[in-house]
């Protein structure tokens, strides 16, 4: 029987109280310094520096800018709901490797996949359907685009 180490978690392993915390703490400020975690967890700057780089490298949390996409340029968003009929996960891998795909997920219901897309324009979003549309194995998609953004959070904690 093997105990998971308490510097943090492994590759598909439970994730403990304190790297929960730590995660929290960074949900509330991602410029937060090691050492202002550290006194809010417990921990020494060193160990919370060594856990959040476990965090990172295993892929349970990532630690990036949230940008606003309009003011970088980007007017056209989207969500786009796409109906596959076979090879799911291959078509839903091709999907996310587009560039203009932000997230990409397999879902149970009317569509098959989700996938936000962020497009400079509608010329850029037109193409962007038409190229997915054209992956073998997608039926149908429907494109739902943003009128406005009223709420994107991050900070929902680890519960």
């Amino acid at each position: 029987m093997t105990s998971q180490p308490a510097s943090g978690p492994g590759p598909g392993s439970a994730i403990d109280a304190v790297s929960k915390a730590i995660i929290e703490q960074l949900q509330e400020d991602g410029r937060r310094s090691y050492a202002a975690i550290g006194k809010a967890v417990g921990l020494s700057e060193a160990a919370v520096r060594q856990r959040v780089q476990k965090l990172t490298d295993s892929g349970v949390m990532q630690i990036v800018a949230v940008t606003d996409p309009m003011q970088l340029g980007f007017s056209r968003q989207a969500m786009l709901g796409i109906k596959a009929d076979a090879g799911l996960l291959a078509v839903s891998d091709e999907i996310a490797a587009i560039p203009q795909v932000s997230y990409c997920l397999v879902t149970a219901g009317s569509f098959d996949i989700l996938a936000e897309v962020v497009c400079e324009n509608d010329d850029d979003l037109m193409l962007l359907v038409g190229r997915i549309r054209s992956i073998p194995g997608v039926r149908s998609t429907e494109t739902f685009m943003y009128l406005s953004l009223r709420k994107q959070e991050y900070n929902w904690g680890t519960r």
